[in-house]
């Protein structure tokens, strides 16, 4: 039997205050909302995005989650437990060439019983089409796609919930990290008027809402307080720096919340340096989204940080 309840513990969210020298100089309350507590897997946002899908998929009586993603992809790994745990297959499709020595995501996710198949860039870039999906469909009878990273409208409508675990019209701004928008569109969907919701993209190429698909946003009012911030993805996706490791083992060390290198640290970098360039005024009530994923620290060299993350 398929199930979708009992996989995620909503009692170990917490919102912490985040006291940090940045934010009191300048005026600035500030809080996480810890996602990343919800289970050790399917942390973060990516319950999130994934819980319609499933009900979808029971609804269904579908057998098998088809979905995509890279080497590193959150998602992959997240899908791989969540159906291990509801009682599906999962087939993951993988962008470019299988290589020798698997990074850890993928790892993971073939002990979740995931099927890996790894395609080219140019096909993976057909994962969307109509076409693609009904041979897929033929091919795997009794399944349910699920688009890259969760997106799509089930995704967007999975994270508006994320604003209603906490009292929403204390923060004038919310901040949260960007892959595919999915997150950040239905943040913005769920928000109060006139509060502000400021993404911070962690891979090039994104700079407006056009570039992640800012036409589902419900209410067109609401885009004059949507603002993306790019320059913070220390050379592109899942790239990193010496100088973003520090930053997250200070934060760890100032406020006890650890951080991954693909997402949440760059997310905490921006809010703090943002907040050195004094771009919020004061007053300013900050909500920060950690998204989770702390899985992806498993690539770093053994010691890079001050926390565990296994």
């Amino acid at each position: 039997m398929h199930r979708n309840n009992q996989i995620i513990n909503y009692n170990a969210i917490s919102v912490d205050p985040l006291e940090l020298p940045e934010f009191k100089k300048n005026g600035i309350q500030a809080d996480a909302l810890r996602l990343d507590k919800i289970h050790p897997v399917i942390s973060g946002n990516k319950w999130f995005k994934l819980r319609n899908y499933l009900a979808e998929a029971i609804e269904k009586k579908s057998e098998r989650l088809i979905t995509f993603g890279g080497a590193y992809s959150n998602h992959i790994v997240a899908t791989a437990c969540a159906a291990n745990e509801a009682g599906f297959r999962s087939l993951g499709f993988i962008r470019g060439e299988e290589i020798i020595n698997l990074s850890h995501t993928l790892q993971i996710s073939r002990q979740f019983g995931m099927e890996l198949e790894f395609i080219s860039r140019e096909k993976y870039k057909r994962k969307n089409e109509q076409e693609f999906k009904i041979a897929l469909l033929k091919k795997y009878p009794g399944s349910l796609i699920i688009p890259e990273g969760g997106s799509g409208i089930s995704g967007i409508e999975g994270c508006r919930e994320i604003v209603s675990l906490v009292e929403k019209n204390r923060y004038t701004h919310i901040f949260c990290a960007i892959g595919t928008g999915t997150m950040y569109i239905g943040l913005a969907n769920a928000s109060e008027p006139q509060q502000y919701i400021i993404g911070i993209p962690v891979l090039r190429g994104i700079k407006n809402l056009k570039d992640i698909r800012g036409d589902q946003l419900i209410d067109e009012q609401k885009t004059k307080f949507c603002q993306i911030h790019d320059g913070y993805d220390f050379g592109g996706y899942a790239k990193k720096k010496p100088e973003l490791l520090d930053f997250m083992n200070r934060l760890y060390g100032q406020s006890g919340i650890p951080t991954d290198f693909v997402y949440t640290g760059k997310l905490f970098y921006a809010a703090v340096d943002l907040a050195k360039k004094k771009y919020f005024p004061p007053g300013t009530r900050l909500l920060i989204i950690h998204s989770g994923g702390l899985q992806g620290n498993l690539s770093l060299p053994e010691g890079s940080l001050a926390f565990e993350y296994k």
